[in-house]
């Protein structure tokens, strides 16, 4: 059975291992690493399906210019052979709803606008957000408490090693 559950110290491994599976390089599981590392993984979630990892998502700190109060969902990942199952949208579903419980205004993604609009994404320049990789449509913002005004997003700072 399919459960969505925090992360657990022992899970590292198997979260890079299915991060890492998910992409064509392991950049995305080693930026997972990296924010754990330096305590920015705010939320990280896992889908555990009979003690085993198919699936991750995390969300870590982003500002707008300079003010906190917002996530950023990155990376989202599913192991090749489970994708097409729901997987990825329970993870990305229930993080949405652990980044609200936790206080988050609003969260951001950068990622393909057909499959994050179902969980209420809309592009960011409607609110007059832009992101420092020139993300344009893929840029997308849901507001979880409230949208902040005008400004440009940052991600965390490990970020910048893998952007």
């Amino acid at each position: 059975m399919l459960v969505i559950r925090p992360e657990r110290p022992a899970d590292a491994g198997a979260i890079h291992a299915v991060v890492a599976a998910a992409f064509p390089t392991d950049a995305e599981a080693q930026l997972v690493k990296v924010l754990r590392d330096a305590g920015r993984l705010t939320i990280s979630l896992v889908a555990d399906d009979g003690g085993e990892v198919v699936g991750h998502v995390a969300f870590s700190p982003v500002t707008v210019d300079g003010v906190g109060g917002g996530l950023g969902l990155a990376p989202l990942a599913v192991i090749p052979e489970r994708r097409g199952e729901g997987i990825g949208g329970r993870l990305v579903r229930e993080g949405l709803e652990a980044a609200r419980a936790a206080g988050a205004a609003f969260a951001v993604v950068l990622g393909e606008s057909v499959y994050y609009s179902r969980f209420g994404f809309e592009p960011a320049a409607r609110h007059g957000l832009t992101d420092e990789y020139g993300g344009g449509d893929a840029f997308q913002v849901v507001a979880l408490g409230g949208v902040p005004g005008r400004g440009l997003v940052k991600y965390a700072p490990e970020f910048a090693a893998f952007g």
